[in-house]
């Protein structure tokens, strides 16, 4: 169970859902969720949310920037570095999940969280027994 100062890292389709208008009930949980927690999200997270605004939404560059610098103000952000990206590999080697999942683990790992919210993953799989992937949506 998380406890309330517990760190939480969210991958980017929960921040894709704050912008939704087509998923009103998974609109509701991801701001729900990013309001009650302590959240991290990752230069790769934001790198996706802007392709998904852009690309799927249409919206226009000026206003997927006013969206990222908002969720910089909701969620604190760590920058990938070499090591998010060695320690990716190894999650990938070992855990068998695409190098840019790994990619979100190694961040979420990193910033010591011990959740990371996201629909895309294993549902209640633990990471290195430090982290639990969970989805919000289940």
């Amino acid at each position: 169970m998380k406890l309330m100062n517990d760190r939480v890292f969210f991958d980017s389709n929960i921040l894709i859902y704050c912008y939704s208008n087509s998923e009103q009930e998974k609109r509701a949980i991801a701001r729900q969720l990013i309001a009650e927690n302590n959240s991290m999200i990752s230069t790769q997270v934001l790198q996706e949310l802007t392709n998904t605004l852009t690309k799927k939404f249409k919206f226009s560059y000026g206003e997927a920037a006013i969206l990222v610098k908002e969720s910089c103000q909701n969620n604190n952000l760590h920058i990938n570095t070499e090591d998010t990206i060695l320690q990716a590999c190894d999650i990938a080697q070992r855990y068998g999940f695409s190098f840019f999942d790994s990619l979100v683990i190694s961040a979420a790992l990193e910033t010591e969280c011990s959740i990371l919210y996201s629909e895309d993953m294993n549902h209640d799989q633990k990471i290195y027994n430090r982290l639990t992937i969970i989805n919000p949506f289940k």
